[in-house]
């Protein structure tokens, strides 16, 4: 994690955490978005990981860290959202006027995983024939927001054009694959 940061993270400095605050927090809210939550539980998610963030870096735990602020950041903020996630579904309540007793119900099948699409289950198995790099490169780019400089850091690459060239040249063979 760059120094600089987590040093204004530590500091009291208020222009600097909130620069670094604005820096990430639309991107989160954007990542956030495919975990079905509305923006204000995004927002108050972000502001949490933040804070833990914040906490970790007063506390001298960033010194260990090897990914980027944004990643951390983010790894925080997932594991947030799981526990929101899990905290809504307990609350559930059952509403027994919902149902008569003299209702006719069909049989139904619950699947704990959704339906996939047609396109969706094209993309799943011609993903897994893509070599390790390719996978590693479109899972960091797309599932986990990276970006191209820290791919750069995560994946070991010399610089961020060889990302971009590796990225392109994958979903290149992608597509292919599918329209074969």
């Amino acid at each position: 994690m760059n120094k600089k940061e987590v040093d204004i993270l530590r500091s009291d400095d208020r222009l600097g955490i909130k620069s670094l605050y604005n820096a990430h927090r639309a991107a989160f809210l954007n990542f956030g978005k495919r975990y079905g939550l509305d923006q204000d539980q995004l927002a108050d998610v972000y502001q949490e990981a933040f804070l833990a963030l914040r906490k970790h870096a007063v506390s001298g735990k960033l010194a260990e860290v090897k990914s980027g602020l944004k990643t951390y950041l983010f790894g925080i903020g997932k594991y947030l959202i799981f526990d929101l996630l899990k905290k809504e579904k307990k609350h559930t309540e059952y509403d027994s006027n919902l149902h008569s007793n003299t209702d006719d119900y069909e049989e139904t099948i619950i699947s704990e995983t959704p339906e996939l699409t047609k396109e969706q289950q094209l993309l799943r198995t011609y993903f897994k024939e893509l070599g390790k790099k390719c996978r590693q490169v479109l899972t960091f780019f797309y599932y986990r927001g990276l970006s191209i400089e820290e791919i750069v850091q995560q994946g070991g690459y010399e610089n961020a054009n060889t990302v971009k060239a590796q990225k392109s040249r994958c979903l290149k063979t992608l597509k292919q694959l599918i329209k074969s």
